[in-house]
């Protein structure tokens, strides 16, 4: 077996490697918060996001504070497990 063959391409972006970063050590983070931590422009964290959701890698939770929206998003379990794996694969490859 490859040594590679757990690098997950859905994280093969530092925006979609960041977002989970964030969300795995944060129970949920919001659209503005993401922004800002991963300094990102609003159509590019977007289309990351969007493309994790796609994966059943994050779940959306879209509300209203006041009269502004809001979404925010959380881990899934199965973005959890294949996150973990995705960094012990790249462990691995870096011999840690």
């Amino acid at each position: 077996m490859s040594i590679i063959n757990n690098i997950n391409k859905a994280f093969d972006h530092r925006i979609r490697l960041g977002i989970m970063s964030v969300l795995m050590v944060n129970e949920s983070a919001d659209f503005k918060e993401l922004k800002e931590l991963l300094g990102a422009t609003d159509g590019n964290l977007a289309s990351h996001t969007k493309a994790l959701e796609k994966e059943e890698y994050i779940s959306v939770n879209k509300t209203f504070i006041g009269r502004k929206p809001n979404t925010s998003y959380r881990a899934t379990r199965k973005g959890k497990a294949a996150f973990k794996k995705h960094i012990e694969a790249l462990e691995k490859l870096i011999g840690k």
